[in-house]
């Protein structure tokens, strides 16, 4: 089982991808290929390892660079997690919540 979730990155020209955070309030993205949405309580990323979603309040960007791939993120951050790319966009939407509550 633990073959099966491991993910091979899409060839693209970041080769690296990191996930820093600083305190709750602070984060780093490198190997972004695009911001998919974004407003002040949810990010999707779109990384060369499936989407990224980052939940929290007060979320803004500090830094974006789509041509080095780094988004830097600021507010209070509560969780984030990877979607597989096989969902529809509906199931995308409605995120972790959405589908426990189903």
């Amino acid at each position: 089982m633990a073959e099966e979730r491991q993910r091979v990155p899409h060839k693209q020209q970041y080769e690296r991808h990191e996930v820093m955070m600083l305190n709750r309030q602070s984060l780093q993205v490198t190997g972004v290929m695009n911001v998919e949405s974004f407003d002040s309580h949810e990010f999707i990323l779109q990384t060369a390892y499936g989407l990224l979603a980052i939940r929290g309040e007060n979320l803004h960007i500090k830094t974006l660079s789509l041509e080095n791939g780094v988004v830097a993120i600021e507010g209070m951050i509560y969780d984030m997690g990877y979607f597989d790319e096989g969902l529809s966009p509906a199931e995308k939407a409605k995120g972790f919540f959405g589908k426990l509550f189903r």
